[in-house]
């Protein structure tokens, strides 16, 4: 038969050129110039060759339908809750980097939906599932409560495309982890499972039974890489107690030097562990009223009690060696070493030859480390004295962390007395430590403080990164007494000129941000 073959093989009887598929890319990329032929001639054998090959194609076999998704008991929010949700989700991507205008930005709300949704026990409404997988896998700080409130269904639906994967692993793998109680389950899915199947496992053994969670990791420890032994120790945080003392007192022999330093500072949190015991006879020995006399080495027992020898850049070996046994050892010993002063007076005992600052640095961190509220506040002093004369530390992350200790009242007070006396400049990281929705006095503080700025002429831009944690956790009930300050107020004379329409506009989306959050959390309350 007379012709030329076509791109698929088949005969052209029309004698034009015959090509075939690679030869038709080849020269597409190439160009007609360069491999011959007409670009119509090109184009018109692509166009044909395309529409057989698409035509011969052959279906791929059908995959096996999925299990239906599981059943979850939990009642879907009510109909208006759902709207809302939808509408945060819709518009998690929309905020500009200059949050200007008077707008709430819905992608600071969306956290306190998810929040308030699984106080209340509800579900994520099936439709949503999808936005909400896709939000937390855009955002990582919304992951574990979009995908609380996702539950199995969310689990089942992550599944089944791959760009949800995270959810499955920060799920333990997506599978059922087998009933505390089951022995002959538990043991199997540590023997056999994945490594997060196994980390979500220790902790829902532990959340039953502590000694039941060490005695589990005691059967495998001595095989576990060391990564994976570090990992496994630092999931003791949560809930840690003496029953822990003994595996973590073994941990400290262990060959990874970062697995002896994790161990330690476990037992250090325990005052009354055996490891807190010998720090506090090396610290006693340091330190007492009128003397400090720092190590003169880091011998042998100090090293297995997880202390590093080697200090960083700038700092003495003997004052890094004081600072660890001093942070490593209970707050409650100083009590007797200094004759009976409580915690206020014993921060403010005199302290030689310069070792103030690296004293009070670890007492700060032992009081952290140890939750003890009452040294918190004896190294915090007065919110009141100047930020740089704190009696414990100047620093503002440390004295942060120091306010974490406190009940969340004492916390609130603090602060506000705090802002009452320098401001907002340097209160941003201390608010950040505080209860949300911000207690009265607190919340009354901070709007105040904003407005005797404005009305000084300050730069409303300075006070930005405020307003928005305003936004996010001002009570809503402040947005009456608010509504007076949402008007462009006349301007001083040295202020920049857009400086009072700034103002007005922050004021204005504060308040609408707190109405908005105050119709977020109606909605989702169950009705009577």
């Amino acid at each position: 038969m007379d012709g030329t073959r076509r791109a698929d093989g088949t005969t052209d009887p029309g004698g034009e050129r015959a090509w075939d598929w690679e030869e038709l890319v080849a020269t597409a990329l190439l160009g007609t110039e360069r491999r011959g032929g007409a670009p119509r001639e090109l184009l018109g054998a692509a166009a044909g060759a395309t529409l057989r090959r698409r035509a011969g194609l052959r279906p791929a076999e059908a995959a096996a339908r999925p299990e239906p998704a599981p059943h979850d008991p939990r009642p879907a929010p009510p109909e208006g809750a759902r709207r809302r949700l939808a509408q945060l989700l819709a518009g998690r991507g929309a905020g500009g980097g200059g949050r200007r205008g008077s707008a709430p930005d819905l992608t600071e709300l969306l956290p306190q939906w998810l929040a308030t949704a699984g106080r209340h026990g509800y579900r994520a409404p099936e439709e949503l599932l999808p936005a909400l997988l896709d939000a937390a896998r855009a955002r990582t700080d919304l992951r574990p409560r979009a995908l609380a409130l996702a539950g199995a269904r969310g689990l089942w639906l992550a599944r089944l495309n791959p760009d949800w994967r995270f959810a499955l692993r920060a799920a333990g793998g997506g599978g059922e982890l087998p009933d505390p109680a089951d022995r002959a389950g538990v043991e199997r899915l540590w023997a056999e499972g994945l490594f997060a199947e196994r980390v979500a496992l220790l902790g829902s053994v532990r959340a039953r039974a502590a000694t039941d969670a060490t005695r589990l990791l005691a059967t495998t420890w001595a095989t576990e890489r060391a990564e994976d032994r570090l990992m496994f120790l630092d999931s003791l945080r949560a809930g840690l107690s003496a029953a822990d003392e003994p595996f973590l007192e073994a941990a400290l022999g262990d060959r990874s030097r970062n697995v002896r330093a994790t161990a330690a500072e476990l037992l250090s949190a325990l005052p009354g562990s055996a490891l807190a015991g010998r720090m506090a006879e090396r610290a006693l020995a340091c330190v007492g009223p009128g003397t400090v006399d720092p190590p003169a080495e880091c011998d042998a027992g100090m090293l297995r009690d997880g202390v590093v020898p080697r200090p960083p850049a700038g700092r003495g070996e003997r004052a890094w060696w004081l600072g660890q046994l001093v942070e490593a050892a209970p707050l409650s010993c100083w009590r007797e070493r200094f004759e009976g002063l409580d915690p206020a007076r014993i921060v403010a005992f005199p302290v030689p030859g310069g070792w103030a600052e690296e004293l009070h640095a670890a007492w700060c961190r032992a009081a952290v480390r140890q939750r003890d509220a009452l040294w918190s506040k004896a190294l915090l002093g007065p919110a009141s004295a100047p930020p740089a004369a704190g009696p414990g530390t100047a620093s503002l992350a440390e004295r942060a962390k120091l306010l974490e200790t406190l009940p969340p009242d004492e916390r609130a007070d603090w602060v506000a007395e705090f802002i009452r006396a320098h401001g907002l400049s340097e209160a941003f990281q201390l608010l950040g430590a505080c209860r949300v929705p911000w207690a009265g006095p607190l919340g009354r503080a901070v709007v105040d403080a904003l407005d005797a700025a404005r009305e000084a002429g300050s730069y409303p831009w300075s006070f930005s990164g405020v307003m928005g944690l305003a936004e996010r956790c001002l009570d809503p009930a402040e947005a009456a007494r608010l509504a007076t300050l949402t008007a462009i107020a006349e301007p001083p004379c040295d202020t920049s000129p857009g400086a009072a329409a700034y103002w007005a506009e922050a004021f204005q989306r504060l308040v609408s941000t707190l109405r908005l959050r105050a119709a977020m959390h109606a909605e989702l309350t169950p009705p009577a």
